[in-house]
């Protein structure tokens, strides 16, 4: 098997497109997946996507894939409430991206605090959809 990278995104991330496209932009998650495996083959590297709404199908699913070489997660809401999925992480122990396509920061004030922050190796957010890529080509340099 070559370098894996693994996509996850969390509850309400299916909207994508549809949800607030003043907050989250036009372009759904199916697009933004097709685009990034795109990208990821071209360099050589695989990309497997997962999103849900539910935050046991997220946690089984990072355990299903202990073995990745690195991941890139937009939790949504999770971000704010999940001790659950920051343990999965920290079990697991595959370095990862956390990006949040708004301005958490911006945002209501319970949207200012990540339970992933402390272990993602980046964060990047308020940047739109354009920083799956931006953390994908991050990631490529870092393991190239």
């Amino acid at each position: 098997m070559g370098i894996k990278i693994l996509l996850i995104n969390g509850p309400n991330l299916n909207l994508l497109g549809t949800r607030e496209p003043d907050v989250y932009g036009k372009i759904d998650l199916n697009k933004v997946e097709s685009q990034l495996k795109t990208t990821a083959q071209n360099k050589g590297y695989e990309l497997t996507c997962h999103q849900s709404n539910h935050e046991g199908s997220i946690i089984d699913f990072i355990h299903e894939n202990k073995l990745a070489d690195y991941l890139i997660i937009n939790p949504g809401g999770l971000t704010h409430t999940s001790v659950s999925l920051r343990d999965a992480l920290s079990a697991v122990k595959i370095p990862f991206i956390e990006v949040h396509i708004s301005n958490t920061h911006a945002r209501e004030e319970f949207r200012h605090r990540s339970y992933l922050s402390g272990l993602a190796s980046g964060i990047i957010i308020g940047c739109g959809i354009e920083g799956y890529g931006l953390a994908l080509d991050l990631i490529i340099r870092r393991l190239s």
